[in-house]
């Protein structure tokens, strides 16, 4: 399929679940990502979901981050030059959702993209190479790009991936990995 018939597919899928479901799939999503080996790093940077689009809860993950005494970055995004400036979360970051409903920081210490070490990918579908469909904006992927080239890219999907992705870009960023509710897929180049 590709990327259009994808999120209308996905987006048809999500609209199906209710907030129980959201609930016990983002919590299954979170004790798959206990089990990995990529907790040896120090920045991990994570989305805060957009609710109305019933994306995957990401508080039990940044529980999970809190818990290993990690450094937890957040976004905020700029919409005009379609880039994200990256937040140290702190006991002191103050959020407001901004008018699509993504919840951000409203400041706080900012990080480079250079200093984090594992992105958190948001994504409606994904397929067994590591491709992966998004609202269409480019955001993580002119995010991504800037990263260092080691940076560890991990997708969180309530559904299974897809067999193959078929209008993939150069500019499209692969995932390393991909958590779901049933398990963890390991992308080999």
């Amino acid at each position: 399929m590709n990327k259009k018939e994808l999120r209308i597919k996905y987006k048809a899928l999500r609209a199906k679940l209710s907030s129980e479901d959201i609930e016990d799939k983002s919590l299954a999503i979170a004790n798959q990502a206990v089990k990995s080996d990529f907790w040896n790093k120090l920045y991990y940077h994570i989305f805060l979901p957009i609710m109305e689009h019933k994306e995957v809860d990401t508080e039990f993950l940044l529980q999970v981050l809190a818990g290993k005494d990690k450094e937890i970055i957040v976004s905020k995004s700029n919409f005009e030059t379609r880039k994200m400036i990256h937040f140290l979360l702190t006991d002191n970051t103050k959020f407001k959702k901004n008018e699509y409903n993504i919840p951000e920081p409203v400041d706080g210490i900012e990080v480079p993209s250079a200093k984090i070490d594992v992105v958190f990918v948001p994504l409606l579908a994904f397929d067994k190479k590591g491709h992966r469909v998004g609202y269409g904006k480019g955001f993580y992927d002119n995010f991504l790009a800037e990263c260092r080239e080691d940076v560890l890219k991990v997708g969180l999907s309530f559904f299974e991936p897809e067999e193959e992705i078929i209008d993939v870009c150069k500019s499209d960023v692969k995932l390393d990995f991909c958590i779901t509710p049933e398990k963890i897929y390991e992308i080999k180049s």
